[in-house]
């Protein structure tokens, strides 16, 4: 007994735990293996423009505004990358001229730091499009709410959303797609 706690109470022994120790809690930390296993599920409603109560400045027109609600300027189809993603992308331009990314019907993993960005690169199948995403221009339109579901990201006033062709859910910890759609304009 006495030799065996010799052995334990060497410092080589007792560095070598401490470092096993620390490498293990930043595994987990770094990868946090658990967010496969947990699904988040948000349900947003497309957003409305914000109405004023405020009386008219002017008559009314006679002619016709073409459009008062949201429209759809391009949308397209999630395709898997690093992990199986499937829903629709929408890119629509709300009453009061603002922007947004909608994701429908979203289902993929969870994962850490994922984010939706705005992208100029050109989806592509398999692992040749797992990192292409940060090769060109791309905007980040916040942390990805949830892994299921229906949600919604605002486009930046000072971003030209007509510059941008496609959505990737990426992973910023290990620049990776998780899924990307190619937006085909309407």
């Amino acid at each position: 007994m006495a030799r065996v706690w010799k052995v334990l109470t060497r410092p080589l022994v007792i560095g070598a735990l401490v470092v096993a120790v620390a490498a293990a809690a930043f595994g987990l930390y770094w990868f946090q293996p658990w967010k496969l296993w947990q699904d988040e599920t948000v349900e947003e409603s497309l957003p409305r423009a914000v109405e004023t109560s405020a009386p008219p400045t002017a008559a009314p027109s006679e002619t016709p505004s073409l459009s008062t609600g949201p429209q759809t300027l391009a949308r397209g189809e999630l395709i898997s990358h690093e992990h199986a993603t499937s829903g629709t992308v929408k890119l629509v331009r709300l009453a009061d001229g603002s922007h947004v990314v909608r994701l429908e019907n979203l289902d993929t993993s969870n994962g850490p730091d994922l984010r939706v960005w705005l992208t100029d690169q050109p989806v592509k199948e398999g692992k040749a499009g797992w990192h292409v995403f940060d090769d060109g221009q791309y905007v980040s339109l916040g942390k990805l709410k949830g892994n299921k579901g229906s949600q919604n990201y605002a486009v930046p006033d000072d971003i030209d959303p007509a510059r941008y062709t496609s959505i990737s859910i990426w992973c910023d910890r290990f620049d990776v797609s998780f899924g990307a759609a190619e937006l085909d304009r309407a």
